[in-house]
C-alpha cells in the first residue's frame, strides 16, 4: 500500500455534487482536482439502469476515498498506474492497459501513484440514484 496520501473529492462523487472524504484525514494539503469527462451516456442494459462511460484524468499522489455504486464499474487503465482497493481483497497495483471490476455495493477506494493515471470507467448502475456514495474505510 502507498504510504502518502492525499485527500480528495472521490472523481465519480464530484460529478454527483458530494464530497467523499476519510474520517481520520489529517492533511490540509490540496491536490489537484480530478478531471471527468463523460463519453457516452444511455439507458440499459435494462429497464430502470443506464450505463454511463466516462474518462478519468487522476493527478499524481491522489486517493479516492472509499466509496460504493449501485451498479458494477468496470475500469481500464489506459495510462499510469495506481492502487486499487476493495473491501475484504488484498490492494492490488493495476498499471496501463490492465482492468478491473468493482461489483454493485461493495465499497473500494484508489491511491494514485507518482504520474498521472488515465483511466476508461463504465458504469452500469440503477437509473435515478447517485453514482456513488462515500462510506467510512473499512477496518
Amino acid at each position: 500500500m502507498l504510504t502518502r496520501r492525499f485527500f480528495t473529492s472521490c472523481a465519480l462523487c464530484a460529478a454527483t455534487g458530494f464530497i467523499a472524504s476519510e474520517a481520520n484525514a489529517q492533511t490540509s494539503a490540496t491536490t489537484p482536482a480530478i478531471t471527468r469527462k463523460l463519453l457516452q451516456e444511455t439507458d440499459g442494459p435494462a429497464e430502470g439502469y443506464v450505463t454511463i462511460i466516462a474518462e478519468f484524468e487522476i493527478p499524481p499522489g491522489a486517493f479516492i476515498a472509499w466509496h460504493t455504486h449501485p451498479g458494477i464499474e468496470s475500469t481500464y487503465v489506459v495510462a499510469g498506474g495506481l492502487e486499487r482497493m476493495v473491501k475484504d481483497q488484498p490492494s492490488r497495483m493495476v498499471k496501463a492497459g490492465e482492468g478491473f471490476q468493482v461489483p454493485t455495493g461493495l465499497p473500494h477506494a484508489v491511491q494514485n501513484g507518482n504520474a498521472v493515471t488515465k483511466l476508461a470507467i463504465t458504469h452500469i448502475v440503477k437509473k435515478g440514484e447517485p453514482l456513488a456514495t462515500p462510506v467510512a474505510a473499512p477496518t
